[in-house]
This record gives C-alpha cells, structure tokens and sequence, in this order.
C-alpha cells in the first residue's frame, strides 16, 4: 500500500472506504426505456455519474466534477418496473482527483428474487474549489482486502490512463509536424 493510502502523503487526514459509500435506488418506468424498450443506457449511465458524484463529494467534502468514465460494461438489460441499486465508493485517490467504483444491481420491483449486477463502471472525479480549481482531497484508507484489491485495480487503471493519453499527444504532434494531411 501506498503512503498516501496510509494518509502519509497529505496534510489531510485519511478517510476509510466505508465514510462515502453510498447506494442510490430507482424504479424503472417507461419514460426510462429506448427503443427496443429496455432502459436506456444512458438513464443508467446518468444514475452511476449521479452515485459516483454523491461519493467523490462525501469524501473530498465538496464540490467535485466528472473527468472521465471509463469501462462502462452493460452485462444484462434493465426492465421496466425493475428496481435498480447504484453502489459507489472511493477506490482510489491522488492529490485532487479520486477513482470511483459503480456496480449495478437490478431486481423486479414485485419480487423477492436477489438482485442481479447489470453493470459496472469506474468514473474519475476532480475536486474543485469555488473558482473550478483542484483542490486536494483526503487519502482513501481501503479497509478490507476486496478494498486494497480495489486500490491497486485502480491504480493499474490510473497507470492506463495517464499512457494512453501520453500517446495520444505524441501521436497529435507528430501528425501536426509533418503538416496538413493530403486529399
């Protein structure tokens, strides 16, 4: 583990996972569906940014604003009276931005059969000040051995991340040297 997971690294003390873990519940009508009539992917994507946001803002204790979403997965398709469960929490965080994890459950509103995932995502939040600027946030402290798995998964994502778009700038100066493509 890290030393700012410890809360080494910061002025600020840690926050332990459990402090901002959150679920947020909805049932799904038929203003939600999409054409095929099951719930629109985007109602559900809205519902874990929502989540998410609600855990980056409890644990960096204010503002904090969406960067990027990433590895959204759709693994069953959600219904109409179908109630959903948006489970967030804190995986990861750096100097101003935090890693929160989303899974998705749904489970039909009449009855009594558990909840099956639907899907998952990791979204990256910054925390901001009043004037849109990074602020820092306090370390997470994962408490259990699924939240350290959680905290290094996320830091192997952070590693992607940071790669990729390295990549992409490199790739985008080097075309803008060459000069204007050909028709």
């Amino acid at each position: 583990m890290t030393k700012q997971a410890q809360g080494l690294d910061t002025d600020l003390p840690g926050k332990p996972t459990s402090a901002s873990r959150t679920t947020l519940s909805h049932i799904m009508t038929g203003i939600d569906t999409n054409l095929l009539g099951t719930v629109h992917g985007g109602v559900i994507m809205k519902l874990v940014d929502d989540a998410a946001g609600a855990v980056a803002g409890r644990h960096s204790e204010g503002p904090a604003v969406t960067a990027s979403m990433d590895e959204m997965a759709f693994l069953e398709p959600v219904r109409v009276g179908d109630l959903v469960h948006v489970k967030a929490q804190v995986n990861w965080t750096g100097r101003s931005s935090m890693e929160v994890g989303v899974r998705v459950l749904a489970e039909r509103w009449n009855e009594s059969t558990p909840a099956t995932q639907v899907g998952s995502a990791y979204l990256v939040f910054a925390a901001v000040d009043a004037d849109g600027k990074p602020r820092p946030v306090p370390p997470v402290i994962p408490e259990t051995e699924r939240d350290k798995r959680r905290y290094q998964e996320a830091e192997i994502r952070r590693t992607h991340r940071l790669a990729r778009r390295r990549a992409i700038k490199e790739l985008r100066a080097r075309r803008a040297a060459e000069g204007p493509e050909e028709p």
